[in-house]
């Protein structure tokens, strides 16, 4: 090491330590309000991922149970995951909320620089901080404060998979872990086959299925309750119509249409969204744009499962990164303050205070629209990453060599 590389480390160490407390400071009111909550609203979802990991401790029914008054939920989650919940409940109630919050952060790092990877550059503690504080307040990461939710960290699985550029890991194994613990990820699993991706497509799928048969010899009777029984019902999710489902299906139970047609409706749309969402994303890893297509496949998540709330939407992280590319196209920035604001704002609740306005001609139909908003934003999302923006790569790189040309040429 050199003379001047080394004041440069010093230097480095010092930014990223003083990075790190400003966005400690930054989130300490997020994680005040949601850690201080009664302690029956508390982190309610990691309350459920304990309790699964305690029935197995004490040899009881995972799928038989519900977490006390007033939440009564109960676990939705393949039996692997109550297996690695046995971790959480060894823990003390206090200690693993502190825990789990700061693994919800330590993961949202890690989406934010993947995602974010090339604007960071030589300014990257500062910059990196304040794109976590942006981060962290959009509604959906907020909701993974407030529930004590898993989804950012099936996000940066995902994500660091399908763009680490050397993984020390073999590429699929974190795929085919946040599939088995979470099923929606396996939408990944059809992104590697129409990419044609074998060698990680073999190994995603590998881990898939052997962290899902493991279960059937350790705990067979609770793998066979959730398989042949708790997976077959979606009101055990939550109540489907409930504004927080922002998915396709979500979206079309609040028209409350006959349940036939709703299903086909249903059908048919998630066929088009599917085809045209995962062209998009082969198109992307065809164009050597991997992340964006990471996150068209993460929408796809959010959009063709039958339940999707919106705390699912932490997918959100990605596509800003994917939108902001490098940084130096002042349109696309633009676009996406756009979308972070978006997606910071109540946008469904607005819709719930419409419709409760009653206002003739208006509540009936706006307010249905703009319940919806985050949903139909995630279909927006997926036309501007398969459409929209590549064709304003093409534009920016065109530009230069047009302005070159001659007037009487152009």
């Amino acid at each position: 090491m050199t003379s001047v590389e080394a004041p440069e480390k010093r230097r480095q160490w010092w930014a990223w330590a003083v990075a790190v407390l400003v966005v400690a400071a930054a989130v300490t009111p997020l994680v005040q309000q949601w850690l201080t909550n009664p302690d029956d609203q508390r982190l309610v979802d990691l309350d459920v991922y304990r309790t699964g990991g305690q029935m197995l401790l004490e040899g009881r029914p995972v799928y038989d149970y519900f977490t006390p008054a007033p939440q009564l939920l109960p676990f939705t989650y393949p039996p692997i995951a109550a297996m690695l919940a046995m971790l959480l409940a060894e823990m003390s109630w206090g200690t693993a909320q502190w825990v789990w919050t700061a693994g919800v952060f330590v993961a949202l790092g890690v989406a934010v620089g993947f995602s974010f990877r090339r604007v960071l550059g030589r300014y990257a503690p500062w910059v990196f901080a304040f794109l976590m504080v942006a981060c962290a307040y959009l509604m959906p990461i907020r909701d993974q404060v407030r529930f004590g939710q898993v989804d950012i960290l099936l996000v940066a699985l995902c994500l660091a998979d399908c763009v680490a550029k050397r993984p020390w890991w073999p590429r699929g194994f974190l795929i085919g872990l946040a599939t088995a613990v979470k099923l929606t990820p396996g939408v990944f699993l059809i992104y590697l086959l129409v990419t044609r991706q074998w060698r990680t497509l073999f190994m995603a799928s590998f881990v898939t299925a052997l962290l899902t048969l493991l279960p059937f010899a350790v705990v067979p009777q609770d793998a066979a309750d959730f398989w042949f029984g708790a997976l077959l019902d979606s009101e055990r999710l939550g109540a489907n119509a409930a504004t927080t489902n922002q998915s396709i299906r979500g979206m079309l139970i609040r028209l409350y249409m006959p349940d036939t047609l709703t299903s086909v409706l249903w059908l048919a749309l998630v066929a088009v969204v599917a085809w045209y969402g995962f062209r998009g994303a082969r198109d992307a890893y065809l164009a050597r744009d991997p992340l964006r297509a990471v996150a068209l496949v993460g929408l796809m998540a959010v959009l063709l499962s039958p339940v999707a709330w919106i705390h699912h939407l932490a997918w959100v992280v990605v596509v800003l990164g994917a939108i902001v590319g490098d940084g130096r196209d002042p349109v696309r920035l633009r676009v996406a303050a756009g979308v972070w604001l978006y997606y910071v704002v109540p946008v469904p609740w607005w819709g719930v205070a419409l419709k409760a306005a009653e206002i003739p001609l208006v509540s009936p139909v706006l307010g249905k629209i703009v319940q919806n908003g985050f949903g139909l934003g995630a279909l927006a999302l997926v036309w501007l990453l398969a459409y929209w923006l590549p064709r304003r790569d093409r534009t920016e790189i065109v530009k230069p060599d047009a302005a070159r040309q001659p007037a009487d040429t152009l």
